[in-house]
């Protein structure tokens, strides 16, 4: 007994210096439920904050959390790669932020075929396995960051859409719901659709261009990456205020441009919750208890008026006590 109690808190304390890095072998915590959680990529803001959710979720519930991913979002290979392996090593659950809907598919029904249990986060993947999505309303999502420009233009204007890896399926929802609201506006041009394939730099290029060849009024972004590349490009061409800038997810950059007014407003989701609530549902399957098919946490658009309100400090600065 004091053996056992003696490598858990071993195995917490190596959890708390890794950060659920990945490193840790299998054998580690004997009888501890592993569960592998794979994302999009392995750097950025939004995945940071995913991850430390995750591990305060793995903590809570006695988890030997595994966190991978690819260093690019469109490198789905990669991501596949990752999946096999989880189920080579015969982890217990996978969590899965896909990034393509239907090349994922396949790899997630194989880990349900071995009887591991797949958490969808984030964005949905083309499986009838999966036991639970955990995420945003994404068509919901790309509605309100559609509203919020047709308000700032006054209705009319031409604007454009910096989006991040076509074929992701919660890209393509927010990208339905953004031009189904804005074809309701005829005053509304939506002059063109680029793809940053989650790159900041490539999300620069892409803004300059569409600035000087369409000449625009406002840009949408549609994830954390996009955002922070389109709204430093629109900052080194003097254009906050001008352009206005609708964007995605909460980094410490946007915050920033949105107090400086480069950004307008951006909306937020809740990537902390995300990733607790993919390791506490992926734990409750394990169990065999029924799980819902889908859990929706929400979103919110922060501006200069309501940033600073109690409420929306905790969602845009998560921290664990």
């Amino acid at each position: 007994m004091k053996r056992s109690i003696a490598n858990i808190l071993a195995a917490v304390m190596f959890l708390g210096i890794t950060g659920c890095s990945g490193d840790a072998p299998d054998s580690q915590k004997q009888g501890t439920r592993r569960i592998d959680m794979i994302v999009k990529m392995n750097r950025g803001e939004y995945w940071k904050t995913v991850k430390m959710g995750a591990q305060v979720a793995a903590k809570e519930f006695d988890v030997e959390l595994r966190f991978d991913a690819p260093a690019n979002e469109d490198d789905i290979e990669g991501q596949i790669e990752m999946v096999e392996n989880a189920i080579e090593r015969q982890t217990d659950a996978i969590v899965l932020a896909a990034s393509d809907y239907m090349e994922l598919g396949q790899a997630a029904d194989k880990a349900a075929y071995n009887g591991i249990p797949v958490i969808s986060l984030d964005a949905n993947v083309a499986s009838a396995r999966v036991e639970t999505r955990i995420g945003a309303n994404n068509y919901e999502a790309g509605q309100k960051v559609a509203e919020r420009m047709v308000k700032l233009l006054g209705g009319t204007g031409k604007i454009g859409v910096v989006s991040f890896v076509k074929g992701a399926y919660d890209e393509e929802e927010r990208l339905e719901g953004l031009t189904d609201y804005i074809a309701r506006f005829p005053g509304i041009e939506l002059m063109e659709i680029g793809y940053s394939g989650s790159d900041e730099d490539l999300a620069s290029s892409i803004t300059r261009r569409m600035i000087r060849t369409h000449d625009l009024d406002g840009i949408i972004t549609l994830n954390s990456v996009s955002s922070v590349g389109a709204a430093r490009e629109v900052k080194d061409l003097g254009l906050g205020g001008k352009v206005k800038l609708v964007t995605f997810d909460s980094t410490p950059e946007i915050i920033g441009l949105l107090q400086d007014g480069i950004v307008q407003a951006t909306l937020i989701q809740n990537p902390f919750s995300n990733g607790y609530l993919a390791v506490q549902h992926a734990v409750e399957a394990l169990k065999g208890n029924k799980v819902p098919e889908m859990v929706e946490t929400p979103t919110k658009m922060i501006d200069l008026v309501n940033m600073l309100w109690p409420e929306n400090q905790k969602q845009l600065f998560p921290f664990v006590r």
